[in-house]
């Protein structure tokens, strides 16, 4: 059945997931329950092991919910699809391929034009500040400039939802501030419908439209917090009064026992 509100870009509607497992089944997700405006940026916020990367997978088309359903643009999410991008944790990039030849790998799979997307991966590329690295391989640049360069390659065959994985975890503290701030760019830039994986609070709360709190496994969403505070937002926000209501608002919603895997 079709989703209510057609006019959504992503509807999920009372997804839920299991797990077989040798004692009983394991629900890692029950009754999630939201929708997004187009270009609109929405993070998703929890404890280890409450479902966030199961929730992207089932968005992304790799595994199927065991009931419920998410549609993009009104038309179930039953498999992989071109018009969705992903960026996971690592990277994954190729190392025998140029950073060029990385970011064009969605288009040389499904058979795109190159000459075309070439170019519009060269304006990627000089978007997030790598005008220059096309040539460049993957063990030639940092951490956080092998994350761009995943970022562009999700970006080049112009999706209509971007999904991200907790891209930034593996980073350093100060890589992954600029890359919060970079990311931000890329969304004001390009008004892309994101969807945002984390573990960090403040992270979630710079970033988002909306942050969607999730609780303890199986996981559900406790509250959806909107984030009404003015872009483009620099660091220096996180210190304000107003950004830590937010925060706090959050954090409440996880005791001690509850908190390992989430970051102040």
């Amino acid at each position: 059945m079709p989703p209510d509100d057609p006019g959504k870009v992503i509807a999920v509607r009372q997804l839920s997931k299991a797990y077989a497992t040798r004692a009983a089944p394991m629900s890692a997700l029950q009754d999630i329950d939201f929708a997004m405006d187009e270009g609109e940026f929405v993070a998703v916020v929890g404890p280890s092991g409450c479902g966030k990367s199961t929730l992207l997978k089932i968005l992304a088309g790799l595994i199927p919910a065991s009931s419920g359903a998410a549609y993009l643009r009104g038309t179930p999410i039953a498999g992989p699809r071109r018009d969705i991008g992903v960026v996971f944790q690592a990277p994954v990039l190729f190392p025998w391929r140029s950073v060029l030849d990385n970011v064009l790998l969605p288009v040389d799979v499904q058979r795109l034009d190159r000459v075309r997307h070439g170019k519009i991966a060269h304006d990627l590329l000089n978007l997030v500040g790598l005008e220059g690295f096309a040539n460049r391989y993957p063990w030639e640049l940092s951490g956080g400039m092998q994350q761009r360069v995943a970022i562009v390659r999700a970006l080049v065959h112009d999706p209509a939802m971007l999904l991200m994985d907790e891209p930034f975890g593996a980073l350093d503290a100060m890589t992954r501030e600029q890359m919060n701030l970079e990311l931000q760019r890329i969304w004001l830039e390009r008004r892309k419908t994101v969807v945002f994986i984390t573990h960090s609070i403040a992270e979630a709360v710079f970033l988002a439209d909306r942050v969607l709190v999730m609780t303890p496994r199986p996981g559900r969403i406790a509250e959806t917090v909107k984030i009404d505070l003015p872009r483009p937002r620099g660091l220096d926000l996180m210190g304000t009064a107003g950004f830590g209501v937010y925060t706090r608002r959050i954090r409440g919603h996880f005791n001690a026992a509850n908190l390992a895997g989430a970051e102040l």
